[in-house]
């Protein structure tokens, strides 16, 4: 046996060398110049062996096979601009895979458990690969961080699949759990446990002495043929046209994995080869891909590891939650709760109400049953968690209350006053709000303490983000507990301080009143619309608002009059714009999507135009430039976003890029609201454009001087 580094090679009796990565001092083992010394040395060790070597297979110690490239490293060779020797690193990890795959003898991968990005590149460099069938995960998802996969991900995948069948694995990024792996043609085998693994591949190897790569083989001919051939030939000149419909040309990760599958498929393997790492390499110095990586890398996993929670306290395990109103939000908050295997109290004014918000579980999982993707065991199972009830007593041994009634004060201080007497001492309540002030509807709970904000978005059991609201009181102890339950319910927490409109409600309404606000200088509304969504937002902001609903905005405005009075405050002239025009829309009777009448008319058929009256009401002759208007639409957000954390609702980037991204859609390629000033070009860069758009359209677009020591603080 001999120890290289991080990887132990042990040469049995039979001639089988295992090969067992484990890199020290990490808790994975990823692609760096680390992993090349050791892949080298065994490289070394496996030709010292040939004459008696009849075959490898390659493992891990790690309770994953391999977690991919060194992310680290790459965010390190971007910040530098060591293009050279990322592109020497690249063409050094290609160059052994390629001697592995190469070897004269068969070499299998035995999948212990996650093998994504790097990690599957490796096994596809095997001949043969065996998977664990309730640990392994395969993949290549390069592309959700703005890259492809360069160690021949791409090269291999199509010799081995073809340009369609590796499509989702490659452009979508697709994850494959064991099953799916072997029904896609992505492993060969599954295996119970380790030891059934380890039988499988020894056998293998004996079985199959002359084992070689598929694409080595003499007249081997691509699945599906090449670029040119006809089926072939056809997607090729469709999907362009649908990734940038898709994409809208703000990612070029996906159109260039969908040309290196092309272009490699015509050419030599070692051809081939360099296409896939010349595409990588204009990739990597992409500011896309920084900002992907930043966020939906880095970010994604502080906020997963818990970095917004209270640190010392332990983790909490949430068994049973009680759910007030089982209207839109309160049944989709069921739905998720007892998807986790947590029981539910849903409760309403009634026990048919209850059952009536019952129903949206039963019709979600009918539709998952019927496509296969649910048992019927698993549908009592999830049904079965779910009490409807109208009796309070039934909450009393809930650990966490979830109100989720209408956006009103006096209606939930009611409730809270009513319902506290039936709870066990140690209940948590969290108020599902997007507009009302925590610190105030706390005012109705015996112990402020263990009151919270907990800001689900619509639909609830499509939305991937709650956005936790700590009001004047809220304990440590409390935040930690919400922050458990929504990861346990499988959603991402942010966490934000109390303030009007808390960072989601305040930001969106942003993007909204600047629409308005073009909408009222003269704009042509389909060029408001149109700039928005090239911009990267999902939809126009006055599609948005149709479809959010015009009365709500005038309700929520209505809310905010009150508590500016109540609370001595002005919050309605953050979006006075937005407030105002809602108003005025209502009265004319276009109150949004539902009535079939708001910013655009709506025909029976589904379709949409927008509503000619526009064009009396506002005009639609005013000319601005177009990336006033797109910087416009962009820039207050973001500049709403600084706001916030000048007064101290938002804590950290992590929270803000996040919350902006799966809160309301904001453009993913520029990594979210704070990293969007990076993307832009950097403070000065974006300090400069907001100036001259504070100069030609008002205060709103101000930035506050601290703005360089705001970023520093966040960036510890």
């Amino acid at each position: 046996m001999l120890v290289s580094g991080g990887f132990v090679y042990a040469l049995d009796s039979d001639g089988i060398a295992v090969v067992t990565m484990d890199m020290p001092g990490q808790a994975v083992n990823t692609m760096n110049e680390t992993y090349c010394d050791y892949m080298d040395e065994t490289l070394n060790s496996i030709k010292a062996d040939r004459d008696k070597l009849k075959g490898v297979i390659i493992t891990s110690a790690k309770k994953t096979f391999f977690a991919g490239g060194d992310i680290n490293k790459i965010l390190e060779q971007k910040q530098l601009e060591a293009w050279d020797g990322a592109f020497e690193l690249n063409m050094r990890l290609k160059k052994q895979l390629n001697e592995l795959e190469a070897l004269g003898v068969p070499v299998v991968a035995a999948i212990n458990g996650a093998a994504m990005g790097g990690g599957f590149e490796i096994c596809l460099a095997c001949h043969y690969r065996i998977a664990l069938e309730l640990e392994a995960v395969v993949g290549l998802p390069e592309v959700s961080l703005g890259l492809l996969p360069a160690a021949g991900g791409i090269v291999r995948s199509v010799r081995l699949l073809g340009i369609q069948r590796a499509f989702p694995l490659l452009v979508e990024g697709k994850r494959f759990k064991a099953v799916a792996a072997l029904e896609a043609g992505l492993v060969h085998e599954l295996a119970s446990n380790v030891d059934d693994m380890m039988l499988k591949a020894r056998a293998w190897i004996l079985a199959t002495p002359q084992a070689q790569q598929p694409w080595f083989a003499k007249h081997y001919k691509i699945p599906g043929g090449d670029g040119f051939s006809p089926a072939n030939a056809m997607m090729l000149a469709g999907a362009p046209a649908m990734l940038r419909q898709k994409t809208r040309g703000l990612l070029p990760a996906p159109e260039a994995i969908l040309a290196v599958m092309a272009e490699s498929s015509c050419v030599g393997y070692e051809a081939a080869m360099m296409i896939e790492s010349r595409y990588f390499s204009e990739l990597l110095r992409s500011p896309e891909s920084t900002s992907l990586i930043n966020t939906m890398y880095f970010q994604m996993n502080e906020i997963s590891a818990g970095a917004s929670r209270p640190s010392g306290i332990a983790k909490n395990k949430i068994t049973k939650v009680g759910v007030l109103g089982a209207g839109m939000m309160g049944r989709g908050i069921a739905y998720s709760t007892a998807l986790s295997g947590t029981a539910v109290v849903l409760k309403d004014i009634s026990i048919e109400n209850a059952e009536k918000g019952k129903d949206y579980s039963r019709q979600i999982l009918a539709k998952a049953l019927a496509r296969g993707r649910k048992t019927q065991e698993q549908v009592d199972q999830i049904l079965g968690l779910i009490e409807t009830t109208e009796s309070n007593e039934d909450l009393s041994d809930c650990d966490l209350i979830i109100e989720a009634v209408f956006e009103d004060v006096e209606l939930k201080h009611k409730l809270t006053r009513e319902i506290e007497p039936f709870l066990k001492p140690s209940c948590i309540w969290g108020s599902n709000t997007s507009t009302l002030p925590i610190t105030l509807l706390a005012e109705a709970f015996s112990d402020p303490a263990r009151f919270i904000g907990l800001h689900f978005f619509s639909p609830v059991d499509k939305m991937a983000l709650v956005e936790i609201i700590c009001g004047e009181q809220s304990g440590d102890d409390t935040l930690a507990y919400v922050y458990d339950y929504v990861q346990q319910i499988s959603k991402s927490p942010i966490v934000v301080n109390d303030g009007r409109g808390f960072y989601t409600s305040r930001v969106f309404g942003s993007f909204c009143d600047e629409g308005l606000h073009l909408l009222s200088e003269g704009v042509n509304p389909a060029i408001i619309e149109n700039i928005a969504k090239a911009a990267g937002m999902p939809v126009g902001p006055l599609s948005v608002m149709d479809e959010v609903e015009i009365e709500l905005m005038r309700k929520v405005g209505d809310t905010n009059l009150e508590l500016d009075r109540r609370l001595d405050q002005d919050f309605h002239s953050v979006h006075a714009k937005l407030q105002d025009l809602s108003k005025e829309m209502c009265e004319l009777g276009r109150t949004g999507r539902g009535t079939g009448k708001g910013f655009y008319d709506y025909a029976a058929d589904g379709s949409k135009s927008l509503w000619l009256g526009l064009a009396e009401k506002f005009g639609g002759t005013e000319v601005i430039p177009t990336e006033d208007i797109r910087d416009r639409l962009m820039f207050r957000q973001v500049i709403e976003t600084i706001d916030c954390m000048r007064r101290g609702v938002l804590e950290s980037a992590r929270d803000a890029n996040i919350g902006s991204i799966f809160g309301w859609g904001f453009p993913a390629h520029t990594g979210g609201t704070f990293q969007f000033i990076d993307w832009f070009g950097g403070e000065d860069a974006f300090a400069a454009r907001a100036a001259q758009l504070e100069a030609s359209y008002g205060s709103r677009f101000s930035l506050p001087e601290s703005l360089v020591a705001i970023k520093a603080a966040l960036d510890k």
